[in-house]
């Protein structure tokens, strides 16, 4: 971060954090802070603007929530690189999406598992209670930046080999999509908070606003697969476009 001490407005027509926010937009906007850039700290900006702590983390909090900054705990506060942008309600694969921006995907599983479903995962998949099936949470990155958890289950009487895959190197849309011709899909969004584990998960805060989506898709009266995606609301954007029939 440069010495020179930013400037406020100050004008007490606007809240102190809201000049904060002004102040750190407006080096971005001139860019001496790039996309992807690591911007000062919560403890340099209190110093450099002479604001209090809480101040300024409202300010970051706002940001990131704007799709301005990317905060990722325990590595600081990036310039966002705009908000990914997906299709409402289309079965996309997250790493087409990535790569056709000019992004670079990576994933990271942290479960790759076989069970037998819970009554819950058994509503979900239509099987049996006890009945097979896979259970997998995979962390997709863009630019090395989480933007999505997909926490997925799988009817392993229509996908066997469903836990043999490395999910690294293809994504479990793309592999199920190659696998069976999906024939509906049922979607539901809504905004909430993560879980503690989903927080870490993501690299954000447990006040940290997202977006879920739940999806199941059937092949024809079987449903091959249901799935919980949590977005980041700063990260990442959901979009649709319509037309009437």
């Amino acid at each position: 971060m440069s010495q020179d001490r930013p400037r406020l407005a100050r004008t007490g027509q606007a809240p102190l954090y809201a000049e904060v926010k002004q102040a750190i937009t407006a080096r971005i906007r001139s860019g001496e802070w790039q996309p992807r850039d690591r911007i000062a700290s919560e403890n340099e900006l209190v110093a450099a603007l002479g604001v209090s702590r809480m101040t300024v983390n409202r300010a970051l909090r706002e940001l990131a929530a704007e799709g301005v900054l990317v905060r990722i705990q325990g590595l600081g506060t990036f310039v966002a690189e705009g908000k990914g942008q997906s299709s409402m309600f289309e079965v996309k694969n997250i790493a087409e999406e990535i790569a056709a921006r000019g992004h670079v995907h990576r994933a990271v599983v942290t479960l790759l598992d076989a069970v037998k479903a819970s009554p819950e995962v058994a509503e979900e998949l239509g099987i049996a209670v006890g009945d097979p099936a896979f259970h997998s949470i995979i962390v997709h990155h863009e630019n090395d930046i989480p933007v999505q958890l997909e926490d997925r289950h799988v009817n392993a009487a229509i996908a066997p080999t469903y836990i043999d895959q490395d999910f690294t190197k293809v994504t479990p849309n793309g592999f199920l999509t190659a696998l069976v011709a999906w024939t509906e899909a049922e979607h539901e969004i809504e905004a909430t908070l993560p879980a503690s584990w989903e927080a870490r998960l993501l690299s954000i805060g447990r006040a940290d606003p997202c977006l879920l989506m739940r999806r199941r898709t059937l092949a024809f009266d079987r449903v091959v697969t249901s799935v919980r995606l949590l977005i980041p609301g700063g990260r990442y954007k959901l979009q649709g476009r319509h037309q009437p029939q």
